[in-house]
């Protein structure tokens, strides 16, 4: 890459191309952006974002666009949303988030909106607080909230169309084994059965057959090397 980075983002365009944001390079945020090409292997710069930022979220939206959130500038948590082209490769600003956050999820729904939820804000504390965007208006509405506040969590896309959002810290010292359903068609949220570990800055990957596999994370005593499933 053109730039050392982490606590960035990368997605997959619908052209191949992967498109990487922000970040942290140990001295400054980042607002650069640049694109990995599969057919050269080469990466090249593209446009800058508005906002320097990290630790936010990124998410292919069904227009081609990607729209990023919130994140974290180094002093305090940030709530704008922009919109990345890849057609004129710009960046637009969009509608702000209700709540500035970061260490969220966001999830893309499939009737297109992007559920964002959770996270710290450093003027709140922990949320559970939920928000969807909705990419025909550019504008953020708030929607039920989780049963539990929480960060460094994951958030999965079901097949149902239900997002499954697993784990994280309700604050330094207390860990999260509990997992809760978001149903898009009621706005609200449900608990779920609880893992057998409390666990955060985990992964979670929806399989072909439905079933979402929990990986690793930081537990209560140690780095884990257990896997679930749901």
């Amino acid at each position: 890459m053109s730039y050392v980075r982490y606590f960035h983002t990368a997605s997959v365009l619908s052209n191949g191309k992967v498109l990487v944001t922000g970040g942290f390079d140990l001295n400054n945020v980042l607002n650069s952006a640049e694109l990995y090409d599969p057919s050269t292997g080469t990466w090249t710069t593209t446009g800058n974002m508005n906002n320097p930022r990290y630790l936010h979220t990124a998410s292919v939206l069904s227009n081609g666009k990607v729209l990023v959130a919130s994140g974290w500038n180094s002093s305090i948590a940030i709530n704008s949303a922009e919109l990345y082209d890849p057609l004129t490769i710009t960046w637009t600003t969009t509608g702000s988030m209700n709540n500035a956050r970061y260490i969220h999820t966001a999830s893309v729904l499939s009737n297109g909106k992007v559920l964002v939820a959770g996270g710290y804000d450093n003027s709140i504390g922990y949320l559970n607080s939920a928000e969807l965007y909705d990419p025909s208006t550019g504008i953020w509405t708030t929607t039920g909230i989780m049963n539990n506040t929480r960060y460094c969590h994951t958030a999965s896309v079901l097949s149902n169309g239900k997002v499954l959002v697993t784990g994280g810290l309700v604050n330094y010292t207390s860990y999260l084994n509990s997992a809760e359903l978001y149903d898009s068609s009621t706005g609200t949220w449900a608990t779920t059965g609880s893992m057998t570990n409390e666990r955060y800055w985990h992964t979670a990957s929806v399989l072909s057959n439905g079933l979402v596999l929990v990986t690793g994370g930081r537990g209560i005593s140690s780095a884990l090397n257990s896997a679930i499933l749901y």
